[in-house]
């Protein structure tokens, strides 16, 4: 819509799934985008070298998985430096951020998470699991289904009081700090999943290796994009992280497509399905039946929110003359 030159940093989903590469300058990330989907990014032995994000497609196990090769972040990006701000907020969109970290600087994993957590991503964290609902009278009424270790009822109300919450039913379902309380009121976090990579380990030995790996707070996968060491591992463990499921399906009177599964994700829906396949089909759907394991019988009738479960075959009935 805009006549504005476009930089490159918005991006449009497409895919079955969002998958981000982060590090910073020179950490192989380039290297990594083309030895997992074929990409041709610009690729050197020098700082910068990825100005925009370049997008590229793993296509894997039947999925076509959107992956973003981002342009290096420094220390202070998330503050504005070096376009910081422009860049981690694509990470915003993604399903699963990898953390590419070089063998010979493991310690910048913390420079990363922090970047990421200042401007509001939370990696491998789910929402806290508590319940806030604004009354007109009564002060604020805190019911817990945990005994909190973290933090007393008293900081909670507190927190809540300088939010502007005065009167308010508070159901705590975990045992929370106060910075989550914080993000769950403020709402404005994300969170994503992500995977931290150890790369260019082609170039030590293992006893180097295994003192770099101590420098590292988190599970990582080591790899050499370079040299391809460790890639198909790192395609499954992406794949699996994204927990997709195959549906097939079957027109009305047709025969199944197995040869081509649609591919979601684990406690999709058919009202997913439909979405996925055309905007308009919900809105023009009657039923579906369904063969497989979330039903208890083949051919069974379901709902637009009936829950898939992996393999499961889908037949959509729409409207007469839709």
């Amino acid at each position: 819509k805009s006549s504005k030159k476009s930089d490159g940093f918005d991006v449009k989903r497409s895919g079955d799934a969002t998958v981000v590469i982060i590090g910073l300058p020179s950490v192989g990330k380039s290297t990594l985008l083309n030895a997992l989907t074929g990409s041709k990014s610009s690729v050197g032995a020098f700082q910068f070298t990825t100005v925009t994000v370049v997008p590229g497609i793993l296509d894997y196990r039947g999925a076509k998985i959107q992956m973003l090769d981002l342009p290096g972040i420094i220390k202070g990006a998330s503050s504005g430096k070096g376009l910081g701000k422009r860049i981690l907020s694509v990470a915003r969109s993604a399903d699963i951020i990898l953390l590419v970290l070089d063998v010979f600087q493991p310690y910048h994993e913390n420079v990363l998470i922090n970047e990421l957590s200042n401007i509001g991503i939370r990696l491998n964290q789910k929402p806290p699991n508590i319940l806030i609902e604004k009354s007109s009278t009564g002060g604020i009424a805190i019911a817990q289904q945990v005994k909190l270790k973290k933090m007393s009822e008293k900081l909670v109300k507190d927190i809540l009081n300088i939010y502007g919450y005065t009167s308010a039913r508070v159901v705590i379902r975990e045992d929370i700090d106060s910075e989550q309380l914080i993000d769950f009121i403020t709402g404005s976090k994300t969170y994503a999943k992500s995977i931290t990579i150890l790369n260019k380990i082609d170039l030590v030995d293992e006893k180097f290796l295994k003192k770099a790996s101590k420098k590292i707070k988190t599970e990582f996968i080591p790899v050499s994009a370079d040299a391809n060491d460790n890639i198909t591992e790192l395609r499954d463990r992406i794949y699996d992280e994204l927990q997709f499921i195959r549906i097939y399906m079957r027109p009305k009177g047709g025969k199944t497509d197995y040869k081509e599964p649609l591919i979601i994700r684990n406690g999709n829906s058919v009202l997913d399905v439909c979405n996925k396949l055309h905007r308009k089909l919900k809105r023009d759907f009657r039923y579906g039946l369904v063969w497989g394991k979330s039903v208890k019988f083949a051919g069974q009738r379901v709902g637009r929110n009936h829950v898939l479960c992996d393999e499961d075959v889908l037949t959509i009935i729409k409207f007469k003359g839709t």
